[in-house]
């Protein structure tokens, strides 16, 4: 059957289409809760139906929300509350408004005179982050499709403050717990990948401060030229935070740059414990969040702060060609074109804008503070494991935990094998990760659908999965796991 979709639709066939979508999409709401974390059944004919040539004539719209539905329900649940790996996105469904009305209206806001008041809109939201860490007025940013893209400009702006045009002996600092987008962005912007030190870290792991002023007095004496030091609040590996009063006061002695990977744990920050625990970071010269982490909006949400808004623009601004010359230079609203590598660009900020609105901070600063306490309780549920051990306590909401070696004799194995015997459930979703070379299980609490009763779920998941016999050769007597008093 043809589609009669048209182009062009009237208000009324909006109303009627949009309805068709709007059914679907409170199935998918109110279905949550029993969507399994992951599932792969099917994928294969799935695949086959998409992999098609270009259609001549459309499909009616309800086969392509079924298909799109089919299509959405296989592969991991990253809306979901059982969804723990990684670093989740909410997905708010006010962000999801937000975003209906900026690619329906479809205004361009690359500059301002194009919208003004919708580029305002932006600037507010980006003044309210600016705002959050303590930056000052002359502080500017930009909206991005995330840390990735916004930790680039970052080191780009970096890179054109310090080093100028002639930066191949620049050198950019990183630990063994920095996120890989610092790295590839020092790689985008130009460095030389041998020019990217590895600083140690302590126990904890956290960046060491002397141990940066060692490699940075180093490189200096060997006449290279230190650029920038990437420190972290929220590790993705642990949710570690780097003593951030403690590496700025390396960078100011040395004259680099001071760039803070904020994308995980940034949005803590409103909270009490979160401030307590960043103090120092309103003095860094950069900082990156992912809104569509700490913030539950939609993923493709990231930001860029940058204490001196002169330096940004200076990065980034090229004069365009003479097509460009009617527009009104930058006054009291600023043209993000000059403050990003992108020209095109939506309506970006009603995403970050509309949901804050809409709820008010209060929200998901409460919000936030359960994410915290869920994974204190979590810490202390699992510590009561015998067959457990849980090497940190979290600073943040991720906590880590592993097979104790004092129960087995290959007590990597047995982390493998614990952690696709509680991923089989279907309920959760947990992910690994190497620290100190060992295999360790990581919980990442975040999503705004995640609350106590997931926790004990997964909790129950994890004490049945223990008690279960383990592949230790080695060891023959029994493992079964004696429930604890709660």
């Amino acid at each position: 059957m043809a589609s009669t979709f048209p182009l062009e639709p009237t208000g009324r066939e909006v109303e009627a289409l949009t309805r068709e979508v709007v059914e679907y999409l409170a199935a998918f709401v109110d279905g949550g809760k029993e969507t399994p974390a992951s599932d792969f059944d099917g994928v294969e004919a799935l695949l086959a139906r998409v992999r098609q040539p270009i259609p001549e004539a459309g499909l009616p719209l309800k086969d392509v929300i079924d298909l799109v539905a089919a299509a959405t329900a296989k592969g991991h649940d990253t809306t979901g509350d059982g969804w723990l790996a990684y670093v989740p996105g909410g997905g708010l469904f006010s962000a999801a408004l937000a975003d209906f009305l900026a690619r329906t209206t479809n205004r361009f806001v690359g500059t301002w005179e194009a919208a003004p008041v919708l580029a305002q809109i932006e600037a507010t939201a980006v003044r309210w982050l600016c705002d959050l860490f303590g930056y000052p007025d002359g502080a500017r940013g930009v909206l991005t499709t995330g840390g990735s893209l916004a930790t680039f400009s970052a080191v780009v702006t970096a890179r054109q403050a310090l080093l100028g045009e002639d930066f191949l002996d620049g050198i950019v600092y990183v630990t063994s717990e920095t996120h890989g987008a610092a790295a590839k962005a020092a790689a985008l912007a130009g460095f030389r990948r041998s020019n990217v030190r590895v600083v140690p870290t302590d126990r904890d792991p956290r960046m060491d401060p002397e141990r940066l002023t060692a490699l940075i007095n180093e490189d200096k004496q060997s006449g290279l030229r230190p650029c920038v030091v990437v420190a972290t609040v929220g590790t993705t590996n642990t949710g570690a935070i780097d003593d951030i009063d403690a590496q700025a006061d390396v960078a100011h002695r040395s004259k680099i740059w001071l760039h803070v990977d904020a994308a995980y744990g940034g949005f803590f920050q409103l909270t009490e414990r979160g401030r307590h625990r960043f103090g120092g970071i309103d003095r860094a010269d950069s900082i990156v969040l992912d809104p569509h982490k700490g913030m539950f909006l939609p993923y493709g949400t990231g930001a860029l702060l940058v204490r001196d808004g002169v330096r940004l623009r200076q990065a980034h601004e090229v004069h365009g060609g003479p097509y460009l010359q009617d527009l009104a230079p930058e006054g009291g609203i600023p043209n993000f074109a000059d403050y990003s590598p992108e020209l095109s660009r939506d309506a970006r900020g009603l995403r970050v804008w509309m949901p804050i609105t809409l709820h008010g901070i209060a929200a998901f600063r409460r919000a936030l503070d359960e994410k915290l306490d869920l994974a204190q309780y979590l810490y202390e549920q699992l510590r009561a494991i015998p067959q457990l051990e849980v090497p940190w306590r979290p600073e943040l909401s991720i906590v880590c935990f592993r097979c104790a070696s004092r129960h087995w004799s290959d007590p990597e194995r047995a982390t493998a094998t614990l952690l696709g015997r509680i991923n089989a459930s279907r309920r959760v979703f947990l992910s690994s990760t190497l620290v100190e070379g060992r295999m360790t299980i990581r919980v990442c609490i975040l999503s705004v659908h995640t609350h106590r009763d997931r926790i004990d779920e997964l909790l129950g998941i994890i004490r049945a999965a223990c008690a279960e016999p383990q592949p230790d050769r080695d060891r023959q007597e029994p493992r079964g796991l004696p429930e604890p008093e709660l």
